[in-house]
């Protein structure tokens, strides 16, 4: 079967629309098993008490929140997005839910600029200050914690071992 130039057209922008679509949901279920791990990792490196922080819970309308920092009866919702080079508008996710904390492999400035506006607080993991950003996140919304003196492969390592 011979395809002439629109019927290839076609058929090439189907297999690119397919692809796109299963990277996406390759970096969604990446993610999946991930957040819970790195938000736990992030938490027992700032020495986080664990009556700080949980994970996944439903909210009242049923939908699932990624991580929840809390301070005494304040629960602060979570979202963790882990884009890698796809989608960093995908952040909506972090408007939409009503999160008061977003933490992302990588941010546009539109959205660093849009959270600070609504006051929610941001990690880029990607950034030069990296995780350091979350220790400005504990200090604001008061939550305990300890400032790691050393981070290193090997204090990372134990620390995965715990979680994992």
């Amino acid at each position: 079967m011979d395809l002439n130039i629109n019927e290839s057209l076609l058929v090439i922008n189907a297999l690119a629309v397919k692809r796109s679509a299963l990277r996406g949901g390759s970096w969604s279920s990446l993610g999946k098993r991930v957040e819970e791990p790195l938000m736990k990792t992030l938490c027992k490196l700032y020495k986080v008490p664990a009556k700080n922080y949980k994970a996944q819970i439903k909210n009242n309308d049923e939908r699932e929140i990624d991580f929840w920092l809390i301070n005494n009866k304040n629960y602060y919702k979570c979202e963790v997005k882990l884009m890698g080079k796809g989608n960093p508008e995908s952040a909506d996710a972090g408007l939409a839910r009503g999160s008061h904390i977003f933490i992302a492999d990588k941010l546009s400035e539109k959205f660093k600029k849009e959270f600070d506006r609504l006051r929610v607080h941001w990690v880029e993991l990607n950034s030069k200050k990296r995780f350091l950003q979350f220790e400005n996140v504990l200090k604001n919304l008061k939550i305990p914690y300890k400032t790691p003196s050393l981070v290193t492969e090997a204090v990372l390592e134990n620390i995965l071992k715990i979680v994992s």
